[in-house]
């Protein structure tokens, strides 16, 4: 199991530990707007974050290969608007493409 990988474990079990605490600790009172607000935005970075870490790098080196071909297209694709299933497959393909030419 890679660092990565325990790092996503990690953050999804203090994810629902925070979820479950805050329950538990608040009861029925509501969170500060502010703070729920910074909550949302939270998982956006994170995630994109760890498929920038994954797509580029190889251990402690930076490699530009297929991946980021993919990772483009998949953008591309995303800044069209097009569903989850054709960004998936956009993506593979490019990738698969680009590995296949070289």
């Amino acid at each position: 199991m890679t660092t990565t990988w325990i790092v996503i474990a990690l953050v999804a079990a203090l994810t629902a530990l925070f979820r479950g605490a805050g329950t538990v600790l608040l009861g029925d009172r509501e969170l500060p707007s502010r703070l729920v607000a910074v909550f949302a935005c939270l998982p956006v970075p994170l995630l994109a974050s760890l498929v920038v870490v994954e797509t580029v790098t190889s251990g402690r080196h930076l490699v530009l290969d297929a991946r980021l071909a993919g990772l483009a297209a998949a953008l591309v694709a995303v800044a069209l608007r097009a569903r989850l299933v054709v960004v998936i497959a956009l993506a593979a393909a490019t990738t698969a493409g680009v590995r296949a030419l070289g």
